[in-house]
């Protein structure tokens, strides 16, 4: 059984930093794509960035590009979110998922990912 886990959410002025963990288990794909994902109140969820197990690839979304970085310790199971220069509307819940397929055309879709973790909240003020 898969399970995700994130930590590392919390409250942070304009222009902080915090960082996301996901910690992943029960995996029986030998390649996986991870994805970070948000959701603030009375919006749909979107993806934040993605990358392939297999190979590293990583991906953005434009409103993060710059600002957000996904990373993997493949050793330990465990996917990053650093994000720094954080805005008001980065406030969301921050959601980890992961899916059997590579991430390439499609990884910003919630619908194409089968498992997920409970979310962290992450709270920016101005």
């Amino acid at each position: 059984q898969v399970q995700l886990v994130e930590s590392g959410g919390g409250s942070v002025q304009a222009g902080g930093s915090l960082r996301l963990s996901c910690a992943a288990s029960g995996y029986t794909y030998a390649r996986v794509c991870m994805g970070w994902f948000r959701q603030a109140p009375g919006k749909e969820r979107e993806g934040v960035a993605a990358i392939y197990s297999g190979g590293g690839s990583t991906y953005y979304a434009d409103s993060v590009k710059g600002r957000f970085t996904i990373s993997q310790d493949n050793a330990k199971n465990t996917l990053f979110l650093q994000m720094n220069s954080l805005k008001p509307e980065d406030t969301a819940m921050y959601y980890c998922a992961a899916r059997g397929l590579g991430c390439s055309g499609s990884w910003s879709y919630p619908a194409l990912f089968g498992y997920w973790g409970q979310g962290t909240q992450v709270t920016v003020s101005s």
